[in-house]
């Protein structure tokens, strides 16, 4: 699958033997085959890192606006040139779809587009008089030295979300990718060594414990995280002794609500489409879909055609709609899931259990006749198992998906104008989409909820929570 060899100088540097019982190890999750072994970064190298992003900052932290914008640009730029490289190794190490990894790939070098406009173009605020004798004026400065943590399901979208806008707002940079899926970020890693100073981006590898380390490091001014909450919750925990900022894009338990009169068959068509992508490892996915009562019937039935429909195949085959959960640990997690919730009296639709060849694939899997309380309902599942429920009344509907714990998504399918705004403004969710799912516009924010974390990735918030404001005071000249 891979054109390019896993080669290089960062390659080179955190290469380790798959037999190091220490070291962290990719696999192919459509085959369950080793692809690479990577060291883990010891307190001391974590410590180094920042080091260099703090000498660093002396000079990235004094750029223009103009000087960032034109090294993201030619990020950007670089990015697509060498495309299928990167879409390579995101496919094969995520076991995702080539055609998809693909389009992200295009999509990523948006986000560092998008983040070279917007640093350019925003404002700290106006100047004036607000004490007599006295000018005052707010300026937007750079953090510092800011960690940011990705997850394994989008590894390079997830790190051009955070990097692009921390990178723009002038911060030097520690990264950790996730060491399940760290191929396509040490790529882009090589990739920025030949366009920014040294010292800029830092990449180093490991488990929970390197990510504890650049936690817990005094210099590091705002940690970045993208993963489960327990994991947020212990970061935040932990930043708290230094006292540093914390962005927290978390879980999701995304409702999708289908009303009677909206369009079913394409709404069962697209929820279908957008619930098991990336095999459900995505935290937006329309895993909780909510049909009004009166529809019912006619919507599971095509919804459950739909998924029948959908292909499942490993990275190599571009026709497939999503491949494999990314390891045996979450196979057997989401196994587990849907177990428990046939003994608790649900009824399985469609799927249901492992697909018989290697590696660490899920049938994509409906379940039915689920209580609003029920596990399966509540807690995040995290790969391709969408539940459905009937509710009888707007206000039911509305009940039912604000009644759990998370809020980072949800969509509304309805024609009726004053359902949707009433919607819209009471579902308790980051994002609320009318009549689609899933779709992204890098101008617009994105962030949760809840237990779904809180701050804002994409347009220009993202700059903001890079950012902090200064409030500067002139005292007249006599």
């Amino acid at each position: 699958m891979l054109t390019a060899p896993l080669a290089g100088p960062l390659f080179d540097h955190w290469r380790a033997d798959p037999e190091d019982g220490t070291a962290s190890v990719a696999h192919d999750p459509a085959t369950g085959e080793v692809l690479a072994a990577f060291r883990n970064a010891t307190p001391g190298e974590v410590g180094a890192a920042v080091e260099r992003a703090t000498e660093a900052f002396r000079m990235w932290g004094r750029t223009t606006p103009a000087e960032r914008a034109a090294l993201l640009l030619t990020l950007a730029d670089r990015l697509e040139a060498v495309g299928e490289d990167f879409a390579r190794a995101e496919s094969v190490n995520v076991g995702k779809p080539l055609s998809l990894a693909r389009e992200e790939i295009a999509y990523d070098a948006d986000v560092l587009r998008f983040m070279a406009g917007a640093t350019r173009t925003s404002h700290a605020g106006a100047a004036g008089e607000y004490v007599a004798g006295s000018t005052s004026m707010t300026r937007r400065d750079p953090l510092g030295v800011v960690g940011l943590i990705t997850p394994w399901n989008y590894p390079l979208m997830e790190a051009m979300w955070k990097l692009a806008p921390a990178l723009a707002a002038g911060n030097t940079v520690v990264l950790k990718p996730s060491e399940l899926t760290p191929l396509s970020t040490l790529l882009f890693a090589q990739l920025a060594r030949e366009v920014l100073p040294d010292g800029v981006l830092n990449l180093v590898l490991g488990d929970g414990a390197t990510g504890a380390a650049l936690v817990a490091h005094p210099a590091v001014r705002l940690v970045s995280l993208t993963g489960d909450v327990a994991t947020g919750k212990k970061v935040a925990s932990a930043a708290s002794a230094t006292l540093k900022r914390v962005h927290l894009e978390l879980g999701g338990k995304a409702p999708a609500l289908v009303f009677a009169d909206a369009p079913l068959e394409t709404a069962a068509a697209e929820l279908a489409a957008t619930g098991f992508l990336n095999a459900g490892q995505d935290c937006t996915a329309p895993c909780r879909v909510i049909v009004e009562d009166t529809a019912y019937d006619a919507f599971t039935e095509a919804y459950g055609k739909a998924v029948a429909g959908l292909r499942c195949g490993g990275p190599e085959d571009e026709l497939s709609h999503f491949g494999p959960v990314i390891s045996e640990r979450q196979l057997e997690r989401v196994e587990g899931f849907v177990r428990r919730a046939r003994s608790a009296g649900a009824s399985v639709l469609v799927g249901g259990g492992r697909v018989d060849r290697p590696g660490w694939f899920h049938e994509a899997t409906v379940i039915t006749d689920v209580r609003q309380d029920d596990e399966i309902v509540q807690s995040e599942v995290f790969g391709p198992v969408v539940t459905i429920q009937r509710a009888s009344s707007d206000d039911e509907m509305l009940a039912m998906a604000n009644g759990v714990d998370y809020g980072l998504a949800a969509s509304v399918w309805t024609t009726d104008v004053a359902r949707s705004l009433r919607f819209t403004r009471e579902l308790a969710f980051g994002t609320v989409w009318l009549n689609q799912h899933l779709v992204l516009a890098n101008e617009m924010p994105f962030g949760g909820f809840g237990q779904s974390g809180y701050g804002k990735e994409l347009s220009a918030h993202a700059i903001d929570e890079y950012s902090q404001v200064k409030h500067i005071m002139l005292k007249a000249a006599a």
